[in-house]
């Protein structure tokens, strides 16, 4: 059993690596090291299972990519914990010892709000966009757009492209968030740990096509 599942999950990272080549993405995750990652902070645990980051701790912390990226069209697949859950993709965000802030997409564990594919700003403007909190026409005008795109109890695939100041983001090929904003030019990718005790966070098919 362990070598079929060996042969699978190699078979499958050839298939991810070949496919992102020829369609211009590169991978940022090999599927068996954290190779080109790493965490500011000086909590979390990070490992690597059957070509899946898993992420678990007791407070909330990010992993951020060593390098920088401007304009891009990044994916990335995520499954939440059950329970009590919240996520993000971080991109074009700033990174400091025990902090990192900036754009994220967010992946949102609650069935009742469904902001999964909203731009929250970490660490600065909060929900000041998409949408804005508090302002109920945009929040329904949020989850209009978003309807049911994110799946709480499966695997989610993210994809965010970042062109000038134009920021969009889609949830399972769905279309939540497309703005333009111009705080940001560049920065990591990061993805984020909640800090909910016990909870394991999973990523995976994490890539990256720099546009020019």
């Amino acid at each position: 059993m362990i070598t079929r599942r060996f042969a699978l999950a190699s078979a499958l990272l050839l298939f991810v690596s070949t496919t992102s080549a020829e369609d211009g993405f590169t991978p940022l995750f090999d599927g068996k090291t954290m190779t080109g990652w790493k965490n500011p902070y000086e909590w979390g645990t990070i490992e690597v299972k059957e070509g899946e980051i898993h992420l678990t701790g007791e407070k909330k912390f990010f992993v951020v990519t060593e390098k920088t990226y401007s304009d891009f069209i990044f994916e990335g697949e995520i499954l939440l914990p059950p329970g009590k859950a919240n996520s993000g993709f971080m991109f074009r965000a700033h990174v400091q010892p025990n902090k990192v802030f900036g754009y994220q997409a967010e992946v949102d564990g609650d069935e009742k709000r469904k902001w999964s594919g909203g731009l929250y700003d970490e660490g600065r403007r909060m929900w000041f966009i998409s949408p804005i909190k508090g302002d109920k026409a945009s929040e329904q005008a949020f989850r209009t757009r978003a309807g049911d795109a994110f799946k709480r109890n499966d695997w989610n695939t993210y994809r965010i492209t970042c062109q000038g100041k134009k920021l969009k983001i889609e949830v399972n090929g769905v279309v939540t968030t497309d703005i333009e904003d111009a705080t940001d030019a560049s920065g990591a990718i990061a993805i984020q740990h909640h800090g909910e005790k016990g909870a394991t966070y999973k990523f995976r098919n994490l890539r990256i096509k720099e546009l020019k």
